[in-house]
């Protein structure tokens, strides 16, 4: 920093180089616990309108970097820009949802008070009959006027999420959104991603549970060790296709020709070939024939998001991210 420039002359600079697009953007997040580093150079933006998913194994940092984004944990080093404002900034959280992983409401309350009692620490004013409205959306319309302290935890996860939306954010942090609810809460809460989506409302999703990852995010930011191992969209991290093969009377020569093709593995007669293009397969499937194989089977397919993340996390594989 020059001598003559002010503290604030950083944020602004930064703010003036933010895309307009950027509902996040954050850069060389650190965070120490004592001899212990939980975040390390993590740098990565959530556009408005995207849904960003941050997968890791537990212990990866992804809940300190979410606390470190919504300002709620002061980062080592690294800045945060949360829709526009720094993080520090209390009104940068203003349009801003989250539902963390771990939350208690007041057992006495009903939903509806729950939901009335937030939008009054929001500081904003919602119609009741939005309120209401909110509480439809998770499927909680007909337990508005029950007590919390009698909800299933599945039924507190909604109401959590309701919670995180009642506000009208831009923004929406969702911290293992379905971890107690059933395979038809799952759906909804993935139909509700794909609507915000839709209303061009940015999301960051936290979630153990890959495939539900897998079927509504535009990008994945994989964590690994406080640092970032992996991130792009599904496509860039997924571009890699298997060919799956039931083959007899593989011989020397045929197996050495599926070796050569792509990274192959085998179970008994069960082949499995890593391919960076299938254009070449029938051609493939000509040759094995010609050297003899007898071909059952040959099923193409794409590896997928869980085996994708295992991979980079066993191997340490790091690309560069965006």
């Amino acid at each position: 920093m020059s001598a003559t420039a002010q503290p604030g002359d950083t944020a602004a600079q930064v703010l003036g180089a933010l895309p307009p697009t950027a509902a996040v953007w954050c850069s060389g997040l650190r965070k120490r616990y004592r001899r212990r580093t939980a975040v390390d150079d993590v740098s990565f933006t959530v556009g408005r309108g995207e849904v960003v998913g941050l997968l890791g194994p537990n212990g990866a940092g992804k809940t300190t970097v979410i606390k470190m984004l919504l300002g709620l944990v002061r980062p080592d080093a690294g800045e945060v820009l949360l829709l526009g404002r720094p993080a520090r900034d209390p009104r940068s959280r203003a349009k801003v949802g989250y539902l963390p992983e771990l939350f208690r409401y007041q057992p006495w309350l009903t939903a509806a008070e729950v939901l009335a009692l937030h939008v009054r620490l929001a500081g904003v004013s919602r119609p009741v009959a939005e309120q209401s409205e909110c509480l439809g959306l998770v499927g909680l319309a007909d337990r508005a006027d029950d007590r919390v302290g009698g909800f299933s935890k599945g039924m507190q996860q909604r109401l959590g999420l309701a919670v995180a939306l009642v506000a009208r954010p831009e923004f929406v942090v969702l911290d293992e959104p379905t971890s107690a609810l059933d395979p038809l809460g799952r759906a909804d809460v993935r139909d509700l991603l794909l609507s915000l989506r839709e209303r061009g409302v940015a999301v960051l999703l936290n979630s153990h549970l890959i495939g539900e990852v897998e079927r509504v995010c535009d990008r994945v930011v994989i964590l690994d060790k406080g640092r970032i191992a992996a991130a792009g969209t599904l496509a860039e991290l997924l571009g890699q296709r298997e060919l799956r093969l039931r083959l007899d009377e593989v011989g020397v020569d045929a197996e050495a020709l599926l070796a050569g093709a792509g990274k192959l593995t085998r179970d008994g007669d069960a082949f499995t070939l890593a391919l960076d293009d299938t254009a070449d397969v029938p051609d493939l499937v000509a040759e094995l024939v010609g050297l003899g194989v007898r071909v059952h089977a040959v099923e193409p397919g794409r590896i997928s998001l869980e085996e994708r993340l295992l991979d980079i996390l066993r191997t340490g594989h790091t690309e560069e991210h965006r």
